[in-house]
């Protein structure tokens, strides 16, 4: 019944979203006589401000169209490798017609970057793949919002994820695959690999681990306090809902995104109060930079996904109650996960000084279970000032984080 209500309040504040946009334009545009009007910025930015908080963001693009390669700028074609009903396995293609660049695009390593399905869309995770398009052959897993996936496809469970990232694996061929990743999927990355390498099947050259909860007993966040301090019951019965009509994933049952979202601005409200005060402020002084900057960083920020129930509820069970993979007793399907089989896989570890969302020695934790992999093919990173989301964005992952990832891959290349 949430879900309904929840979008039932949508329809009905749609025209007074859609006037406050409106408004917005119409003040702020400078070939309009109403713009100037004494207070027409402060109209303006009042305006803009509503019609944000209020509107739909729907799932943004991934917008990486070129790279630099070796001091070329090269083009870049984003294509669909594989399609499954909850997920795309996506390749960015570099492009050139200059021999010397095509030598060296076919040189370069592959990478599989393993996005999280965590709330956010895998677009979060931009900066990311476009740096490593700058020396790397990308893909990267492109999940899909629940709700639009129709409910005869079935469930989707934690077991299912794996199984992904396995076939993803065989696909592009684990003999030349280094595979990276960031936060949630380090999870069901390491037990793929735990389960192929068990099996005698061919494993990636090098795993690259970041800010994931691999073991979550280690210094806990709030996010993992949550879990611990309510039953598995009380998730079922508080945050799982029913996807209504007229989406495609009608009668789904879901983690909806909007109670995601919810639960992201609960965790920090005064820092994204302020962050919106500062907006409205810069559109009033006109300092359009910042204010683009601000938009540019919520319009994916707000973009939430609905996580199916079964993958939702696994996850909440195996990695923050049970904490069934640090323990040595998960089983996938019958089989134990023992990432003590992993040979011939070189690992890095990575994590922020200052993640209030994995705690430090989560991600490492690793190491303790991959003893199978020789000490002098492992590596951990831990990034002084850096949040979560700065191990793999922005300024501090471009300079300081990237090129010891890109040094990892190159020396294990083979």
């Amino acid at each position: 019944m949430l879900y309904q209500l929840h979008e039932l309040n949508r329809a009905m504040m749609a025209p007074w979203v859609h006037l406050a946009e409106a408004n917005a334009r119409i003040f702020s545009d400078p070939s309009s006589w109403v713009s100037t009007l004494p207070g027409a910025e402060r109209i303006a930015a009042s305006n803009e401000l509503i019609h944000r908080l209020g509107k739909d963001y729907e799932k943004p693009p991934w917008n990486i169209h070129e790279v630099e390669v070796e001091g070329r700028v090269v083009p870049v074609l984003e294509q669909e490798v594989i399609r499954k009903p909850f997920c795309r396995l996506v390749r960015f293609k570099r492009f050139s017609d200059d021999a010397a660049t095509i030598a060296a695009l076919k040189a370069d390593p592959v990478v599989l970057v393993v996005a999280p399905l965590s709330g956010h869309h895998a677009t979060l995770l931009r900066d990311t793949v476009r740096t490593l398009l700058r020396d790397h052959k990308v893909y990267v897993t492109d999940w899909i919002d629940a709700r639009m996936v129709p409910a005869a496809e079935g469930a989707f469970s934690l077991d299912d994820y794996i199984a992904y990232v396995e076939e993803f694996i065989r696909h592009i061929g684990a003999e030349r695959l280094h595979v990276v990743s960031v936060c949630q999927p380090t999870v069901p990355v390491l037990a793929a690999v735990s389960l192929m390498a068990a099996r005698g099947e061919p494993v990636p050259r090098s795993l690259v681990m970041m800010g994931g909860p691999i073991d979550a007993r280690r210094s806990p966040t709030a996010v993992n306090n949550l879990a611990t301090r309510n039953p598995l019951s009380w998730f079922e019965n508080n945050v799982i809902h029913t996807v209504p009509p007229p989406y495609p994933g009608e009668g789904r049952a879901v983690y909806p995104g909007f109670l995601q979202h919810a639960g992201f601005i609960a965790m920090n409200p005064s820092r994204h109060f302020m962050s919106h005060w500062d907006f409205y402020c810069n559109l009033v002084k006109g300092d359009l930079q910042d204010a683009e900057a601000h938009r540019r960083f919520y319009d994916e920020y707000n973009a939430v996904l609905d996580m199916p129930a079964e993958y939702y509820l696994d996850t909440i069970r195996i990695v923050f109650q049970e904490f069934l993979l640090p323990r040595g007793k998960w089983k996938v399907r019958g089989e134990p996960v023992r990432p003590a089989a992993i040979r011939g896989t070189a690992m890095m570890t990575i994590e922020g000084e200052l993640d209030d969302i994995s705690g430090l020695g989560q991600t490492r934790a690793a190491h303790d279970l991959c003893t199978g992999i020789a000490e002098a093919d492992k590596c951990h990173l831990t990034v002084e000032g850096a949040g979560h989301y700065g191990i793999f964005s922005g300024r501090r992952w471009r300079e300081k984080v990237y090129p010891q990832v890109r040094d990892f891959i190159a020396r294990h290349a083979g």
